[in-house]
């Protein structure tokens, strides 16, 4: 197993752990819960860095690396729905989204095409963790100067969310024409 695969088995592990922390009534849980997500965020942009630059993509890391996203940022919505710092619409629209791409991408797959993620789906990725992040941290330090930076950054989440899903279908359509 190389190096990236590794980074992103260990993402997969931080997961329950960020859980825990947050979930917990652990003093500064929530600021810990916001250091391991940073740095399971990390993992992501390291991961494909190296299998890229190392010439190391593997089918296992292709199938992974995203399952590893997905569980990240999707426990984590779900958390701060249950703290009450989240609506659940909001996870309900960023979920169906990854479910709806999911598909869309098994339905190209089957057909022999490799949809390639785009940079909306990159600035959605950035967008969710940045939000995440603000979150988790109770809008530090922007609460400081009374900017409302977490809210923002969370509307600017679902509206890239929706962007980029409404970009990936209406850019490969002719999978559904077929």
């Amino acid at each position: 197993m190389n190096l990236a695969n590794k980074l992103t088995i260990a993402r997969i592990f931080l997961v329950p752990v960020f859980m825990i922390v947050l979930l917990n009534k652990i003093p500064y849980g929530m600021y810990i819960a916001a250091a391991i997500f940073m740095i399971a965020a990390i993992t992501d942009t390291l991961d494909g860095y190296i299998a890229r630059s190392r010439n190391q993509i593997t089918k296992f890391g292709k199938f992974m690396d995203p399952l590893a996203d997905k569980l990240l940022v999707t426990a984590a919505l779900v958390s701060l729905v249950q703290m009450g710092k989240l609506p659940a619409w909001i996870v309900v629209v960023i979920i169906s989204r990854e479910y709806i791409i999911s598909i869309f991408r098994a339905i190209a797959a089957s057909e022999g095409i490799v949809i390639a993620a785009s940079w909306w789906g990159k600035l959605k990725t950035i967008s969710q963790i940045v939000a995440i992040i603000a979150i988790l941290l109770d809008n530090f330090p922007f609460s400081l100067i009374n900017f409302p930076f977490s809210s923002l950054a969370l509307w600017a989440a679902v509206l890239l969310t929706i962007i980029s899903g409404v970009d990936y279908i209406y850019l490969n359509r002719q999978i559904l024409k077929q």
